[in-house]
């Protein structure tokens, strides 16, 4: 009994970090000229929640290091010039990309980017998943492009899946909402503005990741500025079909739309706005209808509300990868590595 009440009390990025920490898989870090990413390995060495692998060239790497203080023990370099495993990286990449004309050559150039070669080294079988944090801005300087990119092309999405997106995990001062206070949020990083198809994929996706990471069973509400009609127009209707779509997708899972904010979250709104509905007002995922809302979504919720928010986590992926805002904490980069510890798609 004092284990599970423990466990209730556990938030759920504590109980994707235990969960971590019990796998032990590898997990690769591209902005290794960055010290944040290296005080992130440093402390995944020490917590044991991954074994990190710093991608770039290990001379400057460990020059680095040694000017931040910070120890490498137990980490693990991979030298993108000089690597042992380099020609297997390249046949990989020719292999997962010569019907779009790739050619050893072109490989080699490619696998200079830290971004390429982590996500050779995933497609390989030398790590589980890769994340992106910070960057230097004379350095590897990689925007959001440019580290996604590698992910879209040599993992590809995972089975029955054609559109990958991004969440992120709003962890709430308040153990009320959600799964211990923790609701998810999507798509506030990828797709700018999906069309009802990839909206409804994104809202099966982000319940079905929802689900792996609490044990728990998500309660999708689609959000619009209309609750069930109260208003009319084309971007009303794309959530309308969206809903219809998604439901057609996964049967099994309970979603609700198109509903706003608060129909969704607070049960004395649902009960005027949508009366009859068995999740309105109980929403643990939000899936929002453009990337203008999503986004703006999850900073209001953070500023405004104190909550936490980890992302943006990429889903929808055969291997993990998480791309972490250049803004980023160590604490960040660190969390964003036990989530892809975790991931399992495919």
């Amino acid at each position: 009994m004092k284990e599970d009440a423990e466990k209730m009390s556990e938030t759920v990025m504590e109980t994707i970090r235990a969960k971590a920490k019990s796998l032990g898989k590898k997990i690769c870090l591209t902005e290794s000229d960055d010290p944040r990413n290296l005080k992130a390995a440093e402390k995944l060495v020490k917590t044991g929640y991954a074994v990190p692998v710093l991608v770039g060239e290990e001379e400057a790497i460990v020059k680095l290091a040694a000017e931040n203080d910070v120890d490498l023990s137990g980490v693990e370099i991979a030298d993108i010039k000089r690597s042992p495993n380099l020609q297997k990286y390249i046949d990989t990449v020719v292999e997962l990309r010569k019907a779009k004309g790739m050619t050893p050559e072109k490989a080699v150039e490619w696998l200079k980017d830290t971004c390429v070669f982590a996500a050779a080294m995933v497609c390989a079988g030398d790590a589980h998943g890769y994340v992106s944090g910070g960057g230097n801005p004379k350095g590897y300087n990689h925007n959001t492009a440019d580290k996604t990119r590698p992910a879209l092309q040599l993992f590809k999405t995972a089975p029955g899946i054609k559109t990958a997106s991004a969440f992120f995990i709003m962890q709430m001062p308040d153990p009320k909402w959600g799964c211990r206070g923790a609701l998810f949020y999507a798509d506030c990083g990828l797709n700018i503005n999906p069309s009802s198809d990839q909206l409804a994929e994104i809202a099966v996706t982000t319940a079905r990741t929802y689900r792996m990471f609490t044990g728990e069973e998500p309660k999708v509400g689609m959000i619009s500025c209309s609750t069930k009609g109260s208003a009319h127009d084309p971007i009303i209707d794309k959530v309308v079909e969206a809903t219809k779509k998604a439901r057609e997708l996964a049967p099994d899972l309970q979603i609700e739309g198109e509903l706003q904010f608060d129909a969704a979250l607070i049960p004395e709104i649902a009960a005027k706005k949508a009366p009859g509905s068995t999740i309105a007002g109980h929403c643990n995922v939000l899936v929002f209808p453009d990337l203008n809302c999503g986004n703006t979504m999850y900073k209001a919720t953070e500023r405004l509300a104190g909550a936490t928010a980890t992302g943006p986590l990429i889903q929808g992926l055969r291997r993990p990868f998480n791309d972490v805002s250049r803004g980023c904490s160590v604490d960040d980069i660190v969390d964003c590595a036990c989530v892809a510890a975790i991931t399992e798609w495919a």
